[in-house]
């Protein structure tokens, strides 16, 4: 992702939601990165510990965080998002040292965001940023997580085209006013698969790191490319059912799912833990239904019988992010732990 953005000519600014780690942070320095995004305060908090010095923090401000942002701001370059002008009000009568803003612009997703065509609304939060000694406007930012429900990787990109446009057309209209303006989008479908990114200046995906079953239903990656499994121990086995059941719940795996190509919902998918990493995802098996604790295993007589209670199991999740942000800490087959926040 790192030379994709060389090539393009793009800003790479990773989100480090995804892995939460110190250490993993550590393997983007060596490619280069030196800014980078987060979802809250206290993670700006963790990375700028780590000696992260340009950061930018991809969630609508929180104006109860007002004392924490100015502590965090005497030390690093830090970008908030804003999209209200209540918010840009109360960060210029209350900051005490200069930070950097973006807008949050609604390209389609429908989550956050001023919608493109709401001027009125980009245009008093710009004046206040104009009026104010410690605000500096960085740009538009946009995450196209509609992305995640396109059936196809045509649609993908035409979700893309459709945010790319919409952002050209704000920085046109803008740029002779802040001529440092810059647009930045964020979502790793459209990272992975596009090739054209017309006037984007940055990208800020973050789920690439590790990738998932849903990454690999949408084509954004390979099945060889998925870089973290679950481990979850075998507990019990009904053969009636053709069910093992796991200690991998809801807890463990979120509740996000996927549905295949044959319309299954799917809670994740199995593999078999080597010395060395994992198997390919094991025939006409995956993770059919979770509880808070309970992960269930729908297979088949051929894996059913391969399996053993006291046995653990890999389970690629439907979606790294929340399923790494819910476990304490990772294991490399070095042998190694790699801690997290």
């Amino acid at each position: 992702m790192a030379e994709k953005a060389r090539k393009k000519h793009l800003q790479f600014r990773p989100h480090f939601k995804t892995h939460q780690s110190a250490e993993i942070g550590e393997w983007f320095r060596e490619a280069g990165v030196s800014k980078i995004t987060v979802s809250s305060v206290s993670m700006a908090i963790y990375f700028a510990d780590q000696n992260w010095k340009d950061i930018l923090i991809a969630f609508p401000v929180n104006i109860l965080e007002i004392d924490e942002i100015n502590k965090l701001s005497r030390n690093i370059t830090l970008h908030l998002t804003v999209e209200s002008v209540e918010a840009v009000h109360c960060l210029k009568e209350n900051l005490v040292s200069k930070i950097n803003v973006y807008i949050k612009i609604d390209t389609g997703y429908h989550r956050t965001g001023i919608l493109p065509p709401e001027v009125f609304k980009i245009d008093e939060i710009l004046n206040i940023i104009s009026a104010s000694r410690n605000l500096n406007l960085s740009g538009f930012l946009a995450h196209s997580g509609n992305t995640y429900n396109a059936n196809s990787e045509k649609e993908i990109i035409e979700i893309h085209r459709n945010s790319t446009r919409q952002l050209s057309e704000l920085k046109s209209r803008y740029i002779s006013n802040f001529p440092g303006l810059r647009i930045s989008i964020g979502d790793t479908p459209s990272c992975s698969l596009a090739e054209n990114f017309g006037d984007i200046d940055e990208i800020r995906p973050g789920n690439f790191v590790f990738y998932d079953v849903m990454q690999y239903f949408l084509g954004s990656c390979s099945m060889e490319d998925i870089a973290v499994a679950i481990a979850c121990p075998v507990v019990a086995k009904h053969a009636d059912r053709m069910e093992i059941v796991l200690y991998g719940g809801a807890v463990h795996l979120s509740k996000e799912s996927g549905t295949d190509d044959k319309g299954k919902e799917i809670f994740g998918l199995p593999v078999k833990i080597n010395d060395s990493g994992w198997s390919k995802p094991l025939l006409y098996s995956y993770v059919s239904r979770i509880s808070q604790e309970h992960g269930i295993l729908q297979t088949r007589p051929e894996v059913f019988g391969s399996i053993q209670i006291g046995d653990i199991i890999g389970v690629l999740p439907v979606h790294s992010c929340l399923a790494a942000n819910l476990a304490k800490q990772y294991f490399g087959f070095d042998g190694k732990e790699i801690s997290k926040m």
